[in-house]
């Protein structure tokens, strides 16, 4: 599949890899959907970074940075995860601060800083490993030849979790990112 990928995407899969080495690894030094957005985000001049500019995520790029931090304090639950847990009377914010503060800040993010360097290779998570099988999907539904970074970013916002509703919150969703990628011809969904 790593055959297709265009130079913009696999400069995308370097770093969300730069990200996850940065960060120390977590609990085992794996690349994450999460990671993979970062990457995106830091995109300029390839048509996933064109398709944020033209849906106003330009200015906006360090709000979604935010909400994917905020997530990563919460341990990566979704708002909507978070919420749901609160109907049933579960404060994540009360178990977030209790843990932080018996553990220090970012606690629950299972980052390694200080903990040593993991010397294995970093790899993919489950995840990931979705958002990659589901941008080949993405550019055989969209009849491209090629898997572009466009296709990842797609992706992203087909698979349910944070990095879909960070971006889905910016107003980057699936349908509006065919729209202006394909013109409002776009194909069906593929997922």
């Amino acid at each position: 599949m790593f055959e297709r990928f265009t130079k913009d995407a696999r400069d995308v899969v370097k770093g969300a890899y730069a990200y996850v080495e940065g960060s120390g690894g977590g609990d085992g030094p794996c690349v994450e959907p999460e990671h993979l957005l970062l990457a995106l985000l830091d995109r300029e001049g390839s048509r996933g970074s064109f398709a944020l500019v033209a849906l106003g995520l330009d200015e906006r790029r360090e709000s979604v940075r935010e909400a994917l931090r905020e997530a990563r304090r919460r341990a990566g639950l979704t708002q909507a995860e978070t919420d749901a847990l609160a109907g049933l009377g579960i404060d994540v914010g009360e178990i977030v601060a209790r843990v932080e503060e018996a553990h220090g800040v970012g606690a629950l993010a299972g980052d390694r800083k200080g903990k040593g360097r993991w010397s294995g290779r970093v790899s993919f998570g489950r995840g990931a490993k979705e958002v990659l099988e589901r941008s080949l999907r993405v550019a055989l539904a969209q009849r491209d030849r090629h898997i572009g970074d466009e296709h990842l970013l797609l992706a992203l916002t087909l698979r349910p979790g944070v990095p879909a509703e960070a971006l889905a919150d910016h107003g980057v969703t699936y349908e509006s990112l065919v729209r202006v990628l394909y013109g409002s011809g776009g194909e069906a969904k593929a997922g």
